[in-house]
């Protein structure tokens, strides 16, 4: 037992940076297709992810201590067990259980052939009422079974191939017991999962209550701007980056962009930026009548004053001024100014994201409210 225990605490360590890696493409994943963040959604999502990693680790660890697997093993070892159904007949070999005997049953709980089994039928069974919360209809046990028996394949040949020849022979055999045990239980998993997830929220109600949501939520606007925000600096990165590497033309062609993507392209997009686009709502004026080039262009002034104030900060820190020299006081006293003013800035900003992240969408970010302007759903 304390192998498994032991798996199960490496996919959790596995499993933490992993989570902070897949948050942000999950967050712009659920903002699209349900409209918010459903926090049931998430738990299903990242508990799958957990399991199907720690799953795998029971099967894999613990690993060889070298390579070289087959110096451990006689000339004459089998690999695999093409048998089906030897798990019986190894339960009832040394005669501890007896059929007609009801009292000797719990002799099962003491029996390694046993205990090897039930692991194997419960491995899958989470996997089969993970199945049935997404494909939703009974009708669908057919494919539960066979994804069932896929997985398990691929955990059998996983094994007898050494991990793909990372080692030189199996360090476990396949077992066609397995394939039996592992796809079963991924079909009980999925005929039972209705009684356990009568206690959840269903698929039909988290979408239903996306579309009862007619806000904009705050985080899909700021996952907004950091998908356009991407776009620039995958831009410069993949165009003129890979030749120049000067700070200044960075800087310039940073502006120039933010300026094509804040202004230009929902200009001509009417409202919708490559980010509000992909999150699936737009920016209108308020009051709706109002010119939308000049609320866009107060909009991208808001957003790149950050941007210019760092990159000012970081021009006045670069500059080499001799100590000799009598600008260099007003030098250092210009740097700490800029600095407390950066430091300030990001101080003010946090507060104002935490408030409107509190408020749900009922306050607009500073950037649109300067401009009069409001994010707006998509039919």
């Amino acid at each position: 037992m304390s192998t498994y225990f032991e798996s199960i605490h490496i996919a959790f360590l596995i499993f933490i940076p992993l989570g902070f890696l897949l948050m942000i493409p999950w967050f712009i994943y659920s903002y699209r297709k349900y409209g918010y963040l459903s926090l049931w959604q998430s738990v299903v999502v990242y508990s799958f992810a957990y399991y199907m990693l720690t799953a795998l680790f029971l099967v894999l660890l613990p690993l060889p201590s070298t390579r070289d697997t087959c110096s451990m093993q006689p000339a004459d070892t089998v690999h695999y067990s093409l048998t089906p159904f030897t798990f019986i007949k190894d339960i009832f070999k040394d005669g501890s259980v007896v059929l007609s005997q009801p009292s000797t049953y719990i002799n099962l709980l003491k029996q390694n052939a046993f205990i090897q089994a039930a692991f194997n039928f419960l491995l899958l069974l989470p996997f089969g009422v993970y199945l049935r919360y997404f494909m939703n209809k009974r009708r669908h046990w057919i494919s539960a079974f066979g994804l069932g028996f896929a997985l398990s394949l691929f955990y059998e040949i996983t094994q007898v191939t050494g991990i793909y020849g990372i080692y030189n022979c199996p360090y476990r055999i396949f077992d066609v017991d397995d394939l039996l045990l592992n796809s079963t239980g991924a079909l009980f998993g999925f005929l039972i999962a209705p009684i356990l997830l009568a206690l959840f929220p269903s698929k039909e109600a988290v979408i239903a209550k996306g579309e009862q949501k007619k806000l904009v939520p705050p985080l899909s606007q700021l996952l907004a701007i950091l998908i356009d925000y991407l776009v620039i600096k995958l831009s410069w990165s993949l165009t003129i980056g890979l030749f120049i590497h000067n700070g200044f033309i960075e800087f310039i062609y940073t502006i120039v962009a933010f300026i094509i993507v804040f202004y230009v392209i929902p200009l001509i997009g009417n409202g919708q930026t490559i980010g509000t686009g992909f999150m699936r709502f737009k920016l209108t004026t308020v009051p709706e009548n109002q010119p939308l080039s000049v609320a866009l262009m107060k909009r991208t002034i808001a957003i790149s004053l950050p941007l210019l104030l760092v990159r000012i900060h970081q021009g006045v820190s670069q500059m080499k001024i001799d100590m000799e020299s009598v600008f260099y006081l007003y030098h250092v006293w210009g740097a700490v100014i800029i600095l407390l003013i950066l430091i300030l800035m990001w101080a003010v900003l946090f507060i104002h994201v935490v408030f409107v992240l509190w408020k749900g969408g009922k306050r607009n970010f500073y950037f649109d409210h300067v401009a009069k302007l409001n994010p707006k759903k998509n039919k």
